[in-house]
């Protein structure tokens, strides 16, 4: 049992999770009284162990990357593949709450840097399903759906130092006119 420990803690190490105790994180969620008050709360009614984050995790993921991969049988119906695609993205944004907590995963996107990426994101799967469930426009699901691949992209490249700047500049290099 202990080395199954040890391998979870470096799991953990290994996700980005820090390693402590339980007193510690008993300590840890009395010091922060008051502050974001509901989402405390949510933590300490949602507190899984290094496995059962491990497996949801897994599963979200397996199940979002399923989804979006069966999104591209129904490429030609652009109704149903904004459906499963949209949901796919959900599944798989919602993943990564199992492995940093559902507080930290907010954080992470309300943070300044990636305000933005994450507001028209979030928007851009908002329309998209949307435009597929009520208005059955199937050119508007389409743009809804291209919208949401952008903002997907511009998203997940928010996470990766400098890759925004980098991809700006290439894009501004490809298109710029002036010869």
């Amino acid at each position: 049992m202990e080395k199954m420990n040890k391998a979870f803690e470096k799991v953990k190490i290994m996700v980005g999770m820090e390693v402590e105790d339980e007193e510690q994180q008993a300590a840890a969620l009395d010091d922060n009284n008051g502050n974001f008050a509901f989402m405390d709360d949510f933590n300490r009614n949602c507190t899984l162990s290094t496995k059962q984050r491990l497996y949801g995790f897994a599963i979200c993921f397996a199940a979002g990357l399923t989804f979006t991969l069966l999104s591209m049988l129904v490429f030609l119906k652009p109704i149903k593949f904004a459906i499963t695609f949209t949901l796919g993205n959900l599944l798989s944004l919602g993943s990564t709450a199992f492995l940093i907590g559902p507080k930290k995963q907010v954080t992470m996107m309300l943070d300044p840097v990636r305000i933005y990426a994450t507001a028209i994101y979030i928007a851009s799967m908002i329309i998209a399903l949307f435009c597929a469930l009520y208005i059955h426009n199937k050119l508007l699901t389409l743009l809804a759906i291209i919208l949401e691949f952008g903002a997907l992209v511009w998203y997940s490249l928010s996470y990766i130092p400098f890759a925004r700047s980098m991809v700006s500049k290439i894009m501004v290099s490809c298109f710029d006119t002036e010869f």
